[in-house]
């Protein structure tokens, strides 16, 4: 299947439907589909290509929606891209996909205009929410005045790509990592099988530019439900959504849990519809999940994904056991394995790299060979995550490969550390990252966020620590901030906090 025919297999399932709602306006999966194909005649009329990219850069709205349906029914290719971004970064983007057109809104024009400035070739630009001038036309205008579809168009091939998703760059540069419409389709379907998701009413709060929101969507089309679409997560909004629609079921990140478990008014909203949340992106504290559990009665799934991965890999399922810590089996179609350094599959109970396969896999980095051959080899996707199957063939993630920390020769995983400070009444937030040591080669600092109304010191969590785990995996020190940075969809950027410690003098005498 290709990602058009989603909206046009919903169409023909479901009949016409409310399907986006957002600020007080809706949209029905008719509406959605004309839009769609209004924005593919105009972008063939305006010369964008079959396999060309165009940008799609904005918060979320149901513009995004029309945009990315519009852009794969003209054959182009979606590039999702997050508004958090700096114009130097956006630059480089649109520089390494050779982008033809860039959609976005009013809040970002200046960001475009100067990333725009820093191109040798300039694409043009369309704004959703402004009327058109000479930095860039309106959304609408440019929109073909006939719904219908044009016969210039010419149908994508399931193995085509479909979308060019850019990696974070911690590490450096982001890459952009393809995606055709086999992956991502097999992906939603998939999914939607394993998870037994029903139809309903949903919430856009996840970001539609990161690929586990942009997966929600094509759900959406798949079981014929609806999707209440925020340009930001808002607790009161994201609480008073669940109330007014009945939500039982939605997708979030862990901090976006922590913060509707920290909201102090939440008890003030009729949220007894929820059911459950699946939560994925990064680790999700096991006292975090109890917490969120107890407050709504709702269960959380956990899951595991990568952009690579189109993106969905593991997921707890209603059928089987929740097991906290874990990130539940394998989705169907998906194949996992766990192996050492000299590429050898371990035994069950053995750390090692996640190998991955399947319809949902990669076929690599766009312009960028030498990274793809170093990322899938024969199918198989290397994730640089470690981790280890139980009996059952539950998967625990560990570790990402280049966190792991090496003291004194001992192999330590940050997240045995994460979970026992986020377990400590004082704490709100925490992460542990290895920094260079002399002596030990590498020691563990902890970075952590303080409850507002803890007086918590330095010294009470290094015993707290030291009670509860083997001395060795203990932290040198623990470093009070005020927050932890944080990409655009909400993962903690261990990179940052890395070299933010390493500045540090790390016998400083200030306890907290």
């Amino acid at each position: 299947m290709k990602l058009s025919e989603l909206l046009d297999k919903n169409i023909r399932e479901f009949g016409e439907y409310p399907l986006i709602f957002s600020g007080g306006k809706q949209y029905t999966n008719v509406e959605t589909m004309n839009y769609a194909n209004q924005l593919a005649n105009g972008l063939r009329d305006h010369g964008v290509d079959n396999g060309e990219r165009v940008i799609v850069i904005m918060p979320n709205s149901p513009e995004v929606l029309f945009a990315y349906q519009g852009i794969t029914r003209a054959g182009a290719v979606i590039v999702p891209v997050m508004y958090t971004l700096h114009p130097k970064e956006i630059a480089f983007i649109a520089d390494n996909c050779g982008a033809k057109l860039i959609i976005t809104s009013s809040l970002l024009l200046d960001n475009i205009g100067q990333a725009i400035e820093l191109m040798d070739k300039r694409p043009s630009v369309l704004v959703v929410d402004a009327p058109t001038t000479e930095q860039a036309q309106n959304f609408y205008d440019y929109l073909s005045p006939s719904p219908d579809r044009d016969e210039k168009l010419i149908e994508a091939m399931p193995e085509d790509t479909a979308v060019i998703l850019y990696t974070s760059g911690t590490t450096g540069n982001p890459k952009g990592v393809k995606l055709t419409h086999r992956n991502l389709c097999s992906n939603a379907e998939n999914s939607v099988k394993h998870s037994n998701v029903e139809r309903g009413t949903t919430l856009g709060i996840l970001p539609l530019a990161h690929v586990f929101g942009l997966t929600i969507s094509h759900t959406c089309y798949i079981v014929g439900s609806s999707i209440v679409v925020f340009p930001r997560f808002e607790p009161k909004e994201v609480l008073a959504a669940i109330e007014t629609h009945k939500v039982r079921a939605f997708s979030v990140v862990p901090a976006m849990i922590h913060a509707l478990v920290a909201f102090p008014t939440a008890g003030n909203y009729d949220t007894s519809s929820l059911e459950s949340v699946s939560s994925g992106s990064a680790p999700l504290p096991i006292a975090l999940l109890n917490a969120f559990e107890q407050k709504f009665g709702a269960k959380v799934f956990e899951g595991y994904g990568l952009s690579e991965a189109a993106p969905i890999v593991t997921a707890h399922t209603k059928n089987r056991p929740i097991k906290p810590g874990s990130v539940g089996i394998p989705i169907p179609g998906v194949t996992i394995k766990i192996v050492n350094e000299k590429n050898e599959e371990v035994p069950r109970g053995e750390i090692g790299e996640l190998l991955v396969r399947g319809d949902n896999v990669t076929p690599g980095y766009f312009r960028n060979d030498e990274e793809t051959d170093r990322t899938v080899k024969e199918g198989w996707l290397y994730t640089g995550d470690l981790g280890r199957l139980d009996d059952e063939g539950y998967l625990y993630i560990v570790d990402r490969k280049k966190d792991l920390i090496i003291r004194g020769g001992f192999n330590i995983y940050s997240r045995d550390l994460e979970e026992i400070l986020s377990k400590h009444s004082g704490i709100s937030e925490v992460a542990v990252v290895g920094v260079p040591d002399e002596r030990m080669g590498e020691e563990l600092v902890a970075c952590v966020v303080k409850d507002p109304s803890s007086c918590v010191l330095e010294e009470e969590l290094i015993l707290y620590c030291q009670d509860n785990l083997a001395k060795h995996k203990t932290p040198k020190r623990i470093i009070f901030l005020d927050s932890l940075p944080r990409n655009g969809v909400g993962k903690i950027l261990k990179t940052h906090l890395r070299k933010m410690v390493n500045v540090m003098d790390l016998t400083d005498s200030k306890k907290g």
